[in-house]
């Protein structure tokens, strides 16, 4: 039986996940081999990942899975979006890769539009305005720093050299970037004028599905590892859940990507970079096999994360769910999206100090705080999906929810309750399903994406859930109130 492992690095984990195929039963089986930690650090200022430790831990993954039986295998990678690596005509690291919650950026947006005008941009580009996308982060880089450049590569495209020597720019990572022309399909030259950069200092435009050629045969036989052969996953982890995401064909749907940031959109054919879209901030990056993610950026269990991380992590969020279920709804409300919950020094102190600027009680319990944080986020989805049929003119029968945050039965129905949608959670492993389902197709073991998709759906458990009546007078309530907490907090650009 063929061996397919996933690499899926995250904002805060990493694994190494073996996907096995079994055709009989029409379903993938997953086994993960090793796990670890990730953070990024303040170092002098500015927040830094640790990418050779990132490294590091794909080369001992790959050990145990030798240890395990794994003689030969194929191997994708995925990770965050985003954040860069400058490496030298030597191949070696200019800079230490900033994460992209690094402060450095918050002003970039306002500066750069001064020379180009945000309706340009989203016009060439048509990914959404974030004061972290490395159209903003370049632009703010040491000058000096960018000119050394020979190649600018984002972090998955970064270890898939480490592994193989080779050096691509993955499009459905790339185009997070916010420098890739949509009509064109290729950097936008205006935009790298603009940051004094060249077309040569990026490498070719690589589509999920490519093979990339086998391990190093050095790293190989130092570390005594499995015979690999590289295929490009949708190395953005959100490219790659989408890919996971168990749809039927034919049917009208929408996902949320639930992890640490919720994204929620629909896969389309040809993006949607109108003026409305512009406004709304919604985004098209590039999806698999031709397609675009029309989508929106929601701040997402990045909060809740925050707060247990608060309590040195006494509670699971299995329990944090049930607390919160024991709360009254909608006591306390908060604009998730709001920049200030980005990267608190307290995210408990800043929910609470919202709460009390806007004339709400403080939520002064974890319970509530957890309370707060999934009314919060319901009432946000309600919002963008309402927002996402009106931009598409298209209605959404079903949202599947994928990621960790199909776990949360709690938020999934508040989901279903405030959206007036049938929701469809699973899988919670979405993101390795992509990943290793654009393995096998480019092994030929699967045909496409519809098959693909038909066999995660097998693979995995899926929870319905049904809107359930809410009483009238209790939502109105608490819809005007956050009608109002968004006017007053959310400001216009």
């Amino acid at each position: 039986m063929k061996n397919y492992i996933a690499v899926d690095i995250g904002a805060s984990s990493g694994r190494l996940v073996r996907g096995t195929l079994h055709q009989q039963e029409r379903r993938i089986e997953l086994q993960e081999i090793h796990r670890f930690s990730n953070a990024f650090t303040e170092t002098e200022g500015h927040d830094y990942w640790d990418i050779d430790y990132l490294f590091a831990e794909i080369i001992k993954g790959l050990q145990q899975a030798k240890k395990e039986g794994i003689e030969a295998c194929t191997l994708g990678i995925d990770t965050w979006a985003v954040d860069y690596v400058l490496l030298d005509d030597n191949g070696k690291r200019i800079h230490d890769v900033y994460a992209y919650r690094d402060g450095r950026t918050k002003d970039a947006p306002d500066r750069l539009h001064r020379t180009i005008s945000r309706a340009e941009v989203y016009s060439r580009t048509g990914i959404q305005e974030l004061p972290f996308n490395t159209l903003y982060q370049l632009y703010v880089h040491e000058d000096d720093q960018l000119s050394q450049a020979a190649k600018i590569i984002m972090v998955p495209d970064y270890l898939y050299y480490r592994l193989t020597g080779k050096l691509i720019n993955e499009v459905t990572n790339a185009s997070t970037m916010q420098l890739l022309n949509l009509a064109e399909r290729d950097f936008d030259s205006k935009l790298l004028g603009l940051l004094g950069l060249r077309r040569e200092q990026f490498a070719k435009l690589t589509e999920p599905g490519v093979k990339l050629g086998r391990i190093s045969p050095e790293l190989q036989r130092q570390y005594d590892l499995p015979e690999c052969e590289l295929i490009v996953a949708p190395t953005h982890d959100t490219a790659s859940a989408v890919a996971g995401v168990p749809a039927q064909p034919h049917t009208s749907w929408a996902y949320i990507s639930s992890g640490t940031w919720s994204l929620l959109g629909v896969e389309r054919s040809t993006p949607l970079n109108t003026a409305e879209a512009m406004n709304a901030n919604y985004t098209n990056e590039w999806g698999v096999y031709g397609t675009y993610r029309f989508l929106k950026n929601i701040m997402g269990l990045w909060m809740i994360q925050e707060v247990r991380r608060e309590t040195q992590n006494a509670y699971s969020f299995a329990a944090l769910a049930e607390l919160a279920m024991r709360e009254k709804p909608f006591q306390h409300l908060v604009p998730c999206n709001d920049q200030r919950f980005l990267n608190p020094r307290s995210m408990t102190e800043e929910i609470r100090a919202c709460c009390r600027e806007t004339g709400q009680p403080e939520p002064d319990t974890i319970g509530k705080l957890a309370r707060c944080i999934f009314d919060s986020l319901a009432l946000t989805y309600k919002d963008s999906i309402q927002e996402l049929q009106r931009l598409t003119d298209q209605r959404i029968d079903t949202l599947h929810i994928v990621g960790g945050g199909a776990n949360n039965e709690l938020l999934c129905q508040l989901t279903a309750d405030m959206a007036e949608i049938e929701v469809i959670a699973g899988p919670s492993e979405a993101t390795a399903l992509g990943n290793i389902a654009v393995q096998m197709i480019s092994s030929g073991q699967l045909q496409g994406m519809e098959e693909a998709r038909g066999i995660i759906g097998n693979s995995v458990p899926l929870k319905r859930y049904e809107p359930r009546p809410i009483h009238e007078e209790e939502m109105d309530a608490a819809g005007a109130r956050w009608e109002q907490i968004k006017a007053r907090l959310v400001q216009p650009r």
